[in-house]
């Protein structure tokens, strides 16, 4: 009868543990857009004429939002990045080779966030006069798609042909090292590396019980924890 009165009192505390088991977990891999994603990522605020916001893997999904942009000179834009336990990178790229970090010119290389959890990085344009293309270097994320630009043309090297590459790329693209951040940038500048974001509600489930931690790890809040021990001293109780 012990037993089994502190079986049931221990449930609590062994669906937190295994989150598979009961439902939770993290969210799956793949373009769908899950509730898990959508609670961990914080909604960039709305842009101006001289700051421009974008939500990385906005809605769970493997893309930027918005992914083209135009920004004049001084324009400051910047990324927030989720924290679903899904890294994601901005990293300037080239056009004429998609899904690699652009080769640094004149001794200038390109800007790059590096892998990033629920941060916030931020570069400023410095020439918008010529355009600028980003991606994702997470493996597989440039193949499907995940890339950006700014000040891209309508036609020719437009966002639209600088996708279509990636994606052609798909799971052939090279695996790109990450050594974390990298300031400075060529047409548009990183003077910093990120951030941690103000407005990012953390990640896990969305059941305020259990939060999964950037590497994956399951934690317990103070109210599944107290929950379980009051059960299980009324389980002894009424043993």
């Amino acid at each position: 009868m012990l037993s089994a009165a502190i079986s049931v009192a221990l449930l609590p505390l062994l669906a937190a543990a295994s989150p598979q088991g009961y439902g939770y977990g993290p969210a799956p891999a793949g373009p769908a857009t899950t509730s898990a994603a959508a609670a961990a990522a914080p909604s960039a605020p709305a842009s101006t004429s001289s700051q421009i916001n974008i939500d990385v893997a906005a809605g769970g999904n493997f893309v930027f939002s918005p992914a083209n942009v135009t920004a004049a000179n001084g324009t400051a834009i910047t990324f927030f990045f989720p924290n679903n336990g899904i890294p994601h990178s901005v990293t300037q790229g080239d056009f004429s080779n998609p899904c690699v970090p652009i080769a640094a010119q004149n001794g200038v290389n390109g800007f790059d966030s590096g892998l990033q959890l629920g941060t916030q990085f931020t570069i400023n344009v410095t020439n918008d006069q010529i355009p600028i293309y980003f991606f994702c270097k997470e493996p597989t994320h440039c193949g499907l798609g995940m890339v950006g630009s700014i000040n891209a043309p309508s036609t020719g090297n437009s966002f639209d042909a600088w996708q279509a590459a990636a994606v052609k790329l798909g799971g052939s693209e090279k695996t790109i090292q990450d050594n974390g951040p990298v300031t400075g940038g060529i047409g548009a500048l990183a003077t910093a590396t990120p951030a941690a974001t103000a407005t990012d509600t953390g990640s896990g489930s969305g059941s305020g019980n259990v939060n999964t931690t950037p590497n994956g790890a399951i934690g317990l809040s103070a109210s599944t924890a107290v929950a379980a021990l009051v059960g299980l001293g009324v389980a002894m109780v009424f043993a």
